[in-house]
């Protein structure tokens, strides 16, 4: 796959402006395609649409096929009918309380719940099953609503703990609890599969209204799922998991920039000879499915395609695993011979070994490269952008990273030494400078973080690696959005870095 020469901007959804507790897919989510547009951005990249598990985190989602409910525009649901503006209203009070700055995850997500709850109970009296819309959604998305919208409401009914601690008939999926399950919580289910049909309608039309203005996005595939997601309750044959739900050993990776004692995901491990009798048709299922989301797939993780990093389970941090096997290039052949080429992004950052590198060569796949990992002094670091090749994308953080401005702020006397040697510039204006050797660099895609934008510091970071809290909350605000200053500057870049496309 071969990358125009183009630009991007890095924000997930949930941190849009404009609408109360939580960005939307509404009117929000146009303008911010109307200010990309403007500035000759081409591309829009985003976390996992997924919905999100504990902690906010879109790489924990409860599904890798559901969308975020929490996502969804309520004002779309009224203007359908199902809700009132007076019920808009009161959640929008409601959630006045919190910062402008803030996404308080657990509040929002139960507030809009009880939202959708509401327009899905009106949708239903109203024959809302139906819709032939609502149909087709259920017959084309059957392989995995069905379990999904079954897992979500049983999580709700049981308080939202995960599966494993549900009823043992329940953990083993016996066919009569399931049976039972379904008809006590009739309701609840099809709340969960209305606001599916809801989230894919609203984000097929705002990716419909970006396109038609040259704006497309990039997605985002996690490679391991959640432990507590609908994929690893009902399909437990695909994992390293035993009857009851039990894991010998899990996922993760071992010491690195981000941590010290590595990082315990706690994802359940792939029986990647399962997997490949099965033509890796549930892998299939996943990347078909995304890709009719999304235009570009960013793949966390590439790595783990080549090899892994298995943790037994009682280790309670990541230090003490080892390396094996993953499918390789087999697996990727088997995708190509299924789906064609495919518009692959490979994460390839951390311990990258010259195997990885060769599986990503093989393959075609453009990788990583990112700013703050290339000052270390070293004039012939690959991420130093003179380094660059054309065939790779290049930001100056990704979403596990400080901001520029914090990252900068953090560095040793030393360190910011090599960063105002390499650029020739001093202290004063040095993130415009780092922007624009980024921007200025061959590598055929750009992207840049939308704090990057607005000069922000440390503390408007997306999320810090190993720190369980107070992660996933970061929103723009809406001054910031409706600066025009800062978006023609954004252009007149694009412009003399030839990135308008």
């Amino acid at each position: 796959m071969k990358l125009k020469r183009s630009a991007g901007i890095l924000l997930h959804p949930t941190s849009l402006p404009g609408s109360p507790g939580v960005g939307n897919l509404g009117a929000g989510a146009r303008y911010f395609v109307d200010r990309l547009s403007e500035a000759g951005i081409r591309w829009w990249q985003v976390l996992p649409l997924n919905p999100p598990g504990a902690g906010g985190s879109p790489y924990s989602a409860t599904s890798a096929f559901a969308g975020n409910p929490t996502l969804l525009d309520l004002n779309a649901l009224a203007d359908a009918g199902w809700l009132t503006e007076a019920e808009c209203t009161s959640f929008a009070t409601g959630c006045e309380t919190f910062h402008p700055r803030e996404f308080p995850v657990d509040a929002v997500t139960a507030r809009k719940r009880e939202m959708i709850a509401l327009a899905a109970g009106r949708w239903a009296d109203d024959g809302g099953q139906d819709d032939p819309g609502y149909v087709a959604f259920c017959d084309d998305h059957q392989s995995w609503l069905d379990d999904y919208a079954l897992f979500a409401a049983l999580k709700l009914a049981h308080d939202e703990k995960g599966w494993q601690d549900w009823p043992e008939d329940l953990v083993r999926r016996e066919p009569d609890a399931l049976d039972h399950a379904r008809k006590e919580l009739h309701d609840s289910i099809l709340a969960e599969r209305f606001a599916q049909w809801q989230f894919f309608h609203q984000w097929s039309a705002l990716r419909h209204y970006a396109a038609e203005r040259g704006v497309h996005f990039i997605g985002d595939l996690p490679i391991f799922v959640a432990m507590d997601s609908a994929d690893a309750w009902a399909n437990r044959s695909l994992f390293e998991l035993h009857p009851d739900g039990r894991a010998d050993a899990v996922a993760g990776v071992p010491p690195d920039y981000f941590s010290e004692t590595g990082q315990r995901w706690g994802n359940p491990l792939y029986n990647w000879e399962a997997l490949k009798e099965s033509g890796y048709h549930w892998w299939i299922q996943r990347i078909s499915y995304i890709c009719r989301t999304v235009d570009l797939v960013r793949v966390d993780h590439f790595r783990g395609f080549e090899s892994y990093w298995r943790i037994p389970a009682e280790e309670p941090t990541a230090i003490h695993g080892e390396w094996l096997p993953g499918p390789s290039d087999h697996f990727f052949d088997a995708l190509r011979e299924a789906l064609g080429e495919i518009p692959f992004i490979a994460e390839d950052l951390g311990i990258i070994t010259d195997e990885v590198r060769e599986l990503r060569d093989r393959q075609n796949l453009p990788g990583m490269k990112v700013l703050h990992f290339a000052f270390d002094g070293d004039p012939n670091h690959p991420f130093l952008p003179h380094r660059y090749p054309e065939h790779c994308v290049a930001y100056t953080g990704t979403h596990d990273n400080n901001t520029t401005r914090g990252w900068y702020k953090s560095l040793s006397d030393m360190e910011r030494h090599h960063v105002r040697t390499y650029l020739a510039h001093p202290d004063d204006g040095i993130i415009d400078a780092l922007v624009e050797c980024l921007f200025g660099s061959r590598a055929a895609l750009t992207i840049l973080p939308a704090q990057d934008l607005f000069y922000l510091g440390a503390g408007h970071r997306m999320n810090t690696p190993g720190e369980p809290e107070g992660n996933w909350g970061w929103r723009m605000l809406w001054e910031e959005l409706s600066d025009d200053q800062t978006f023609q500057r954004l252009g007149e870049l694009v412009d003399r870095t030839q990135r308008r496309t």
